[in-house]
């Protein structure tokens, strides 16, 4: 049975600790299902009648739900709980939680096993990729579950007994944007000054900004230093992809790459510029110049170039534009950052990333943003937040690959995504090996909502960086 410590995977929410001799973890052989079975029978059926027979259900036979025991010092179990995905077909990051069971000997405020075991499953729930987990909460307990941080949805009945409708605020998105966009208001507000400063009237933060007085576009980034030392080819080949992404995303046609490169001694040098080149030559844009400085911690920044009469800004959209995804599925999770970037770029042809890279072009939408560091929902915050708007962001209309789960797709880099925004029912140009899907809208207000397929809405993020209207 895999343990934790619950305290610490649930950000400290409030409400008694379980005894310190009391462990909470998976159930992972027959013995420890059985025995949470017995008690889920104990008390659903015989000391509650809520159920006529037998409590199990249809989740029971899901390969992905997942129990969790609690158990006494000398190894009993005195509690269960239940968590599964609440959607049939494919895990949404939706998951809910149900048969919360505690031992009659075991029960009461200052035991605080209920509470434990309530606390193990939100943790879970976020691990496995949750981004909403509910609960059908038997009345009497919806204290314990208010006391733990939980959100009243409404009341209900179930199994003919009231019962509360609860929800667990999820917050992996809005850490995300805190994380690696909320400081870049105050920050940046130097460089904003004058009618070009940050990029000017509708590109305002954007990642690549139009030049002023010619065609051309700018864009540039660095990787992080950490990256840079523990993967530094992949490094190379992540400084041009998201430069070029960049572009694409104002529709400009990359013309030139320039590199700026740090390293200990000329060997990790040319790991680091391998994989520039490779991506350069993949890409078939030319590295004009750059920087190298030997003798130094790792580092690296790329700049490019590209052209376009018409750049498509970041902050164009308006309320009752359509939101659409356009993102490569293929590939996977690159070794080492499962969960945290999607590689569907180094598998593909020179045709296939130029197709990918022009396709904002092809389609002149009124406001586009390629997915980076913030996330797909926080990068859709940031389009919405430069056009003066909210967004809603239906979970289930997102395309996705089928080696991602919904939590994660939508919190990584993913390689090759864009969000657009623009008239509904104008179509987006073909984007070679991408799919592209209509999945949202800009609303009035701020912020991001996800919309789940009950119909219910929850907030993913309120601002992003704070730069406000482009």
């Amino acid at each position: 049975m895999a343990l934790f410590d619950v305290e610490v995977l649930t950000r400290g929410a409030t409400g008694s600790p379980a005894s310190a001799a009391t462990t909470v973890g998976v159930a992972e052989d027959r013995a420890d299902l059985d025995a949470a079975r017995r008690l889920r029978h104990a008390t659903f059926v015989l000391e509650q009648g809520l159920f006529a027979g037998s409590d199990r259900d249809d989740t029971d036979d899901d390969p992905r739900a997942l129990t969790l025991v609690a158990r006494d010092p000398a190894g009993v179990v005195t509690g269960t709980v239940r968590l599964a995905p609440a959607t049939g077909d494919r895990d949404l990051g939706w998951w809910v939680g149900s048969r919360l069971a505690v031992a009659r000997p075991a029960r009461g405020h200052g035991a605080g096993v209920g509470a434990a075991l309530v606390r193990a499953a939100c943790a879970h729930a976020e691990r496995l990729g949750a981004l909403r987990f509910d609960a059908h909460v038997q009345r009497p307990n919806a204290p314990l579950f208010r006391r733990l941080g939980w959100e009243e949805i409404g009341d209900e009945v179930a199994y003919g007994r009231p019962h509360v409708a609860m929800t667990w605020p999820v917050d992996r998105v809005a850490r995300l944007a805190a994380r690696t966009k909320a400081p870049l208001g105050p920050l940046l507000a130097p460089f904003a000054g004058g009618p070009a400063g940050l990029g000017g009237r509708g590109f305002l933060g954007d990642d690549a900004a139009p030049v002023p007085g010619s065609d051309l576009v700018a864009a540039t980034d660095a990787i992080l230093p950490s990256m840079v030392e523990r993967d530094p080819t992949w490094a190379g080949w992540c400084a041009v992809l998201v430069n070029l992404n960049d572009l694409a995303a104002t529709g400009a046609e990359p013309v030139a790459l320039l590199d700026a490169v740090g390293a200990r001694d000329a060997s990790f040098a040319s790991r680091v510029v391998r994989g520039v080149a490779a991506a350069a030559a993949a890409w078939d844009v030319p590295v004009v110049g750059g920087h190298t400085q030997l003798g130094v911690p790792g580092s690296l920044s790329v700049t490019a170039l590209g052209r376009t009469p018409r750049p498509v800004p970041g902050g164009g959209g308006r309320p009752g534009h359509a939101v659409t995804v356009t993102a490569d599925l293929g590939g996977g999770w690159r070794p080492g950052y499962s969960g945290a970037q999607w590689d569907s770029t180094s598998g593909r042809t020179t045709e296939d990333l130029q197709a990918l890279g022009s396709f904002v072009a092809r389609s002149a939408p009124a406001a586009a943003k390629d997915v980076s560091m913030a996330g797909l929902v926080g990068t859709l915050g940031m389009l919405a937040e430069a056009s003066g708007c909210g967004a809603v962001l239906d979970v289930d209309a997102v395309p996705t690959p089928a080696g991602a789960t919904t939590g994660d797709w939508l919190t990584c880099f993913p390689g090759f995504a864009m969000v657009t925004a623009d008239e509904p029912g104008r179509e987006p140009a073909p984007a070679g090996p991408a799919t592209s899907r209509a999945c949202g809208e800009l609303t009035t207000g701020a912020g991001v909502r996800l919309h789940w397929p009950d119909g219910r809405t929850t907030p993913a993020l309120t601002t992003v960086t704070g730069l406000g209207r482009a």
